[in-house]
């Protein structure tokens, strides 16, 4: 069963009805119609209904689904419904920091910030038992499993899609993964990403140490690569210009001496060679 709009009276038009059954009982002034008015008018009162911007009343009879109001305003319907508020305004969950594996069973820490809104008034009641609790359980639960299909960095294949390199990727999977467990509550997913990432602590220290090596290394690699470039520019432009002549042997020792100036982390002191 899904939800099914309830169009209720308008509850000015129950107001003013209660209004003349009151002026006419004080008019005749007769005990029977006191009573009778009385009772009308408690009736009438105990049906009224406010309805706030993004809010419903989801309406039972005797455990009957009745239907669900979505308008706002002030309304009446039957006094002897049951009336339950369900608030359609959008709402932040942030879950707890889970300490889960990823891909490649590195023990890590992650937590997700969660946007969302009852879509299906229904089901968010009658589905499932407390639907802001099934958010919190299946959050949980959309989290472990998406820490298990993905690194959490790069290792060897720098195309790999991992949690701290692609976010957007991964906050789809995640979107699609909650859809898929908070439909039959009739939770929409607004929006899903993930707010914490880290290491678990003890192993923290060691891929600090593995991704500094990993920078070093990568720098160097740069820096190579440039004095390289700069060593056969310098070598070109001396044949080209004629201004020395050097054979073979010269070439290298002067090659060598120049990726050591351009590749030392510190500053390099020349040494001036004189015949005596």
């Amino acid at each position: 069963m899904n939800e099914k709009l309830y169009k209720p009276i308008s509850g000015w038009i129950v107001l003013i009805f209660s209004l003349v059954v009151l002026v006419l009982a004080l008019i005749l002034s007769e005990p029977i119609i006191w009573i009778f008015a009385g009772f009308l008018i408690f009736l009438c009162f105990s049906g009224f209904i406010i309805v706030n911007p993004n809010g419903s009343k989801v309406m039972t009879l005797f455990g009957k689904y009745v239907g669900s109001v979505k308008t706002d305003g002030f309304f009446w319907a039957n006094p002897f419904f049951y009336k339950r508020n369900v608030s359609l305004r959008a709402r932040n969950f942030e879950s707890d920091r889970l300490k889960v594996n990823d891909k490649r069973g590195n023990p890590i820490q992650i937590g997700v910030i969660l946007v969302w809104k009852v879509k299906d008034t229904f089901k968010a009641q009658f589905e499932v038992e407390d639907y802001m609790h099934f958010v919190k359980v299946q959050t949980d639960a959309a989290v472990r499993k998406l820490a298990g299909s993905f690194s959490y960095d790069h290792v060897d294949d720098h195309t790999e899609i991992t949690l701290r390199s692609g976010e957007e990727e991964v906050s789809h999977v995640l979107e699609k993964e909650l859809r898929e467990r908070l439909i039959m509550a009739g939770i929409e997913v607004l929006e899903a990403r993930i707010g914490y990432l880290a290491y678990a602590p003890e192993i923290a220290s060691a891929m600090l140490r593995r991704q500094q090596a990993e920078a070093i290394v990568s720098a160097r690699y740069k820096i190579v690569e440039g004095a390289i470039g700069m060593v056969d520019g310098a070598l070109k432009q001396l044949d080209e210009k004629n201004i020395v002549a050097m054979d073979a042997h010269e070439k290298a020792r002067l090659a060598s001496n120049l990726m050591v100036v351009l590749c030392s982390d510190k500053e390099t002191v020349p040494v001036v060679e004189a015949s005596a």
